[in-house]
């Protein structure tokens, strides 16, 4: 299973075993290098004009890349990307803005990590501060009624630009495409109208949708209001490899990516009384906060009543003192939803959807996380601590019978259903 910045070996009683649940792109590889995909895609955009035509007579060229919490292979995709702006228009003045949304500031290691130090050393990065309300700009007033302000550089843009890569998301359908806007760059304001807790229940907002879900619906008026131009997103396996790249219009180019993903992540829904699961590893298991992506894979595959074995290093802690207190402090999780349920849209308060999400789960499931946490952080959330995976599932079973059925998901995040 993945975990940390490595594997756990784990194993499972072949008598409780109701199979190991996998999406079929993670053994679909590309006959293309990862490279290659990626200069297939921008060879052929979807609904757009090549990258070249776009950028020819742009003076400012900003392109938008993700954070350090998603494995976007940015550091095969990113030179590519910016040769082709330079092809295009050699004398273009490019600034690359990484998309923190409403995580901490990526770090300069941690950049040099993700991109490598020769690119790190020679082009502008900006990391993107949605609380520096000085460096924002309004764009207008989003569908959902909040006001949409969004990174001033990403505004003045004469050709706006973002990298991404598309998987299952547990409300905002799939990851990508506009999702490098709103989120990505936008303002704390703008963030918390989007991830409201009406919206957040809404039946719509959940993993591989995107008809009627009001958070897309967001996050689509955003990224046309700041004028994304061209997208180029990838789709990874298991191994976080590139096996296929789109690239072109941010709505087109986006819902091709989106279908292939869809295709390639669905698997079988089942009723298990305990599920087995992971947050795909490092970077997206770094904190609690992120491994509720994963959680909720496992409550699709379990009953209510049932167990979720939740494997996460969670080397950067719960991620988030919002989070962390909103379920420390209360009772339970039930009284979670209960004060959740009663904040207006405008009053949306910071990682509100999170625990709101964590809570949902909770109410029904027992999670027990496998972390390299303290337990006492991990039980005041309402959770249990586990230190290995051989007591976790002792645990699970003595709760759920020795008899218990129990599906394995080894990449929850990566999943639809």
């Amino acid at each position: 299973m993945p975990y940390s910045r490595g594997l756990m070996e784990i194993e499972v009683p072949d008598g409780n075993l109701l199979g190991v649940f996998e999406p079929s792109v993670g053994g679909s590889p590309s006959s293309l290098g990862e490279a290659e995909c990626v200069r297939e895609a921008l060879d052929h955009p979807i609904g757009s004009l090549s990258l070249e035509e776009l950028v020819v007579g742009k003076r400012r060229i900003v392109i938008i890349t993700s954070d350090h919490t998603r494995p976007v292979p940015s550091a095969i995709t990113m030179p590519i990307l910016l040769d082709r702006v330079r092809r295009g228009n050699p004398d273009a003045d490019i600034t690359i803005l990484v998309a923190t949304g409403y995580h901490r500031p990526t770090t300069r290691d941690e950049l040099i990590a993700k991109f490598g130090a020769d690119i790190v050393a020679s082009e502008r990065f900006v990391v993107h501060d949605a609380f520096d309300e000085s460096s924002l700009n309004l764009l207008g007033i989003l569908p959902s009624g909040g006001e949409c302000w969004i990174n001033a550089i990403a505004c003045d843009a004469d050709c706006l630009i973002a990298e991404g890569f598309i998987e299952p998301h547990f409300f905002a359908g799939f990851s990508g495409g506009r999702k490098s806007v709103l989120p990505g760059v936008a303002g704390a304001e703008t963030v918390l109208a989007n991830h409201c807790a009406e919206f957040i229940a809404d039946p719509n907002a959940r993993t591989a949708n995107l008809d009627g879900n009001p958070v897309h619906r967001d996050m689509l008026f955003a990224a046309e209001k700041a004028g994304l131009a061209f997208i180029l997103n990838v789709a990874l396996d298991a191994d976080k490899k590139i096996i296929k790249a789109f690239a072109g219009h941010f709505e087109k180019a986006h819902a091709v990516g989106c279908r292939f993903v869809a295709k390639h992540s669905q698997i079988e829904k089942c009723d298990a009384d305990i599920a087995i699961t992971s947050n795909g590893g490092y970077p997206l298991d770094q904190n609690i906060y992120q491994a509720v992506k994963g959680m909720t894979a496992g409550e699709m595959m379990t009953k209510p009543g049932g167990t979720i074995i939740m494997l996460a290093g969670c080397e950067d802690g719960h991620g988030g003192d919002g989070f962390f207190k909103a379920m420390s402090n209360a009772a339970s999780p039930k009284e979670v939803l209960e004060q959740v349920a009663d904040i207006p849209r405008d009053e949306t308060k910071p990682d509100q959807w999170e625990y709101q999400i964590l809570a949902r789960i909770l109410s029904e499931r027992e999670v027990i996380l496998v972390s390299e946490l303290d337990s006492v952080m991990v039980e005041s959330m309402h959770m249990c601590y586990a230190a290995n995976f051989d007591d976790a599932l002792a645990m699970a079973l003595s709760r759920q019978g020795n008899d218990a059925r129990i599906a394995v998901v080894p990449d929850g995040v990566s999943c639809s259903f």
